[in-house]
């Protein structure tokens, strides 16, 4: 049984406990006096970190989405598009949607969550960077870093351990990394395609990197997005997808500069 059927079976978001458990016993329907049977998973337990990592994303992306005053489509369109990449089924996907529709509310404890979420995870640097990826996807879902939004992400970044240059690292890699792949979907002639600049912002480097440096920083954002390595830390399994489509941007990026040289 997954880290879901453990929920749904076993109650144990309780034993979690904290605002994330809360969050997913309002999202799964659970009732704190319906007796539920308990399944007791020890602090950095991989399942327990992968119910965590889904409740938080969810939630929290629900919270910065309505960071500049308005939930937009583009970003409900986001949310959505993760959802759908990690075929949920209808109990999940409903679990989901309540989430980001708790991390909407005035009253959302967003310190508590991250904090409890930091902590579930454990130093498990990857695991908070992918977080921190698919926030800052949703934020730059209407190809725009609102400045709210932004500021949103730095407090968020810092409650996790991140610096605000290792933010705006991973800000510009993101932005370049959704513009590649755009641009790759929708070229259909060579005069089309991603530039060589789009290619070495995906890879974070610029095009005076040494071939050595450059392999460096490939293998190195291989090895922080690959996903055998995240689900075993506690990536949700459902969103193994995600991670797919992460390596498959960096290693098409990759690919594109070594030819060119």
């Amino acid at each position: 049984m997954g880290w879901w059927g453990k929920i749904v079976g076993g109650g144990f978001g309780f034993m979690l406990g904290g605002p994330l458990g809360a969050l997913m016993g309002m999202a799964a329907g659970h009732q704190f006096d319906k007796g539920l049977k308990i399944t007791k998973l020890e602090p950095g337990n991989t399942e327990r970190v992968q119910m965590a990592f889904f409740t938080a994303v969810f939630s929290v992306m629900g919270y910065l989405a309505k960071a500049d005053g308005t939930v937009s489509r583009s970003e409900i369109q986001m949310a959505e598009n993760i959802m759908g990449q990690m075929n949920l089924d209808e109990q999940q996907r409903k679990a989901a949607i309540d989430l980001f529709n708790q991390g909407k509310q005035s009253d959302f404890p967003l310190d508590e969550v991250l904090q409890q979420f930091k902590k579930e995870c454990h130093r498990r640097t990857n695991l908070l960077q992918m977080f921190l990826e698919i926030l800052i996807a949703t934020a730059y879902a209407d190809n725009s870093l609102d400045p709210s939004e932004h500021a949103a992400l730095q407090n968020i970044a810092q409650q996790i351990g991140f610096s605000a240059a290792q933010l705006e690292q991973i800000i510009n890699m993101v932005g370049a990394q959704q513009s590649y792949s755009q641009q790759s979907s929708s070229s259909s002639s060579s005069s089309n395609q991603p530039s060589l600049s789009q290619a070495y912002a995906v890879l974070g480097v610029d095009s005076e990197v040494s071939d050595s440096s450059l392999k460096k920083s490939y293998r190195r954002l291989m090895s922080q997005h690959h996903p055998d390595k995240l689900v075993a830390k506690g990536l949700p399994e459902e969103m193994i997808k995600l991670a797919n489509q992460k390596t498959a941007e960096i290693k098409a990026a990759y690919e594109q500069i070594k030819k060119s040289r």
